[in-house]
């Protein structure tokens, strides 16, 4: 490449960038630097006295918040959605993340999940949090923009969606042991399916709306009724920790000084918040022998410290990206543009509800981070990636390119 062409292509691709959404790149920010902050004091209550280990835990963070900004700059200079259309980028993009998915396997199980490859010094990596950034792009490849399809050439494109996103979803759960990730993935997919509206798949949205309700249904009737922990019981698959945390978030008092003492002390640091809090780093839970403090239980030490006025410097980042996610998604008539955008949001939006319910009780506790705020360089990364894949869209969107 000349340097006259160098120029020209850098001279772009701050042109490209410059059409991106401000607020969502601000709100971005403010929650990478919001998070650090906050991880470092939930974990001066983990880390207490271990001076080493406090900074080896926040250098890390921050190290891997920056590959994000840098992943997420490059994105949105560089993703094109006429990638989607190469086979090239596709192979690439479906083998890569399969074996990323399997190479956990190869490194101890943590927590009883086979989920972390090994850095050594620069601690972890979890390949499912890119793995869901993987499974949108699928669906948008293949799903997207294809009413001038002949039926049998859709039936293909959908089983081929399905099955990789499946496959995606398979490795996570049953191979990585990762129940949390797997159902991220799988809401993911769900929505990410009810975005094309092609009518050859209008009996699948049935399908899929009749699904959702009885879910929904399935799930109240465990945590409501009389007869939840003896559902709970009957069901094969779920293993001994995660009935407990089912049957916990029915009645943590129930066994307050075990499978309830988590869920316990997190509504206690909730509710010592009050409106403005106990202040920065005067959280007592944290020195409680408090599990998680910095990673599930993140916002439990955020409410009790800064009060409701610091769970809003959480929320309103959030509405600010999902406001602006949707406000173009609906706005353009690419389907492929709209299921990444729809995509992304959803993926943000899940972890929130995920998160938030198990650490209220509202749900059982699933150990999804709650994404830029919770001590985890790859979900930092992941989410920073989605970002910048999403922003690439709104700034060729608000360039004239796609539609």
């Amino acid at each position: 490449m000349t340097v006259t062409s160098l120029k020209q292509e850098t001279a772009m691709r701050r042109r490209v960038s410059s059409f991106k959404s401000k607020p969502i790149f601000l709100s971005i920010l403010i929650l990478a630097g919001y998070g650090c902050v906050m991880i470092t004091s939930a974990t001066m209550g983990i880390e207490a006295g271990d001076y080493s280990a406090l900074i080896s835990t926040i250098a890390k963070q921050i190290l891997f918040v920056g590959a994000g900004v840098i992943a997420m700059h490059v994105a949105t200079t560089r993703f094109r959605l006429k990638l989607l259309t190469s086979n090239g980028f596709l192979n690439v993009l479906v083998v890569g993340t399969g074996i990323a998915l399997v190479m956990p396997l190869a490194f101890p199980a943590v927590s009883g999940a086979h989920a972390w490859i090994q850095l050594g010094p620069l601690g972890s990596l979890q390949p499912s949090e890119f793995a869901k950034v993987s499974l949108i792009l699928v669906i948008a490849a293949y799903l997207g923009d294809q009413s001038s399809a002949s039926f049998k050439q859709y039936k293909h494109c959908y089983n081929v969606a399905l099955g990789f996103s499946i496959m995606f979803v398979a490795i996570v759960v049953v191979v990585q042991g990762d129940f949390g990730s797997g159902m991220v993935m799988a809401m993911i997919l769900f929505v990410c399916l009810l975005v094309p509206q092609s009518p050859r798949i209008s009996h699948v949205h049935r399908l899929q709306k009749r699904l959702f309700i009885f879910g929904v249904i399935v799930v109240l009737v465990i945590l409501i009724s009389p007869f939840g922990e003896s559902i709970v019981d009957m069901i094969p698959l779920l293993k001994d920790y995660q009935k407990a945390r089912i049957f916990s978030a029915r009645d943590p008092f129930v066994d307050q000084y075990n499978t309830g003492y988590q869920l316990i002390n997190g509504l206690v640091a909730f509710a010592s918040g009050g409106f403005t809090g106990v202040g920065f780093g005067n959280s007592v839970r944290k020195f409680m022998n408090f599990p998680a403090a910095n990673t599930d239980y993140i916002l439990s030490i955020i409410v009790e410290e800064l009060g409701f006025l610091g769970f809003l410097i959480v929320l309103i980042p959030y509405g600010v990206i999902l406001y602006q996610l949707f406000h173009y998604a609906f706005k353009m008539k690419s389907e492929k543009g709209r299921i990444i955008l729809i995509g992304v949001a959803t993926y943000l939006v899940v972890h929130f509800l995920f998160n938030v319910g198990g650490e209220t009780g509202l749900i059982p506790l699933t150990g999804v981070p709650l994404l830029m705020l919770s001590q985890g360089g790859s979900s930092a990364a992941a989410t920073m990636l989605a970002i910048g894949v999403a922003q690439a869209v709104i700034c060729r969107y608000n360039m004239g390119e796609i539609h």
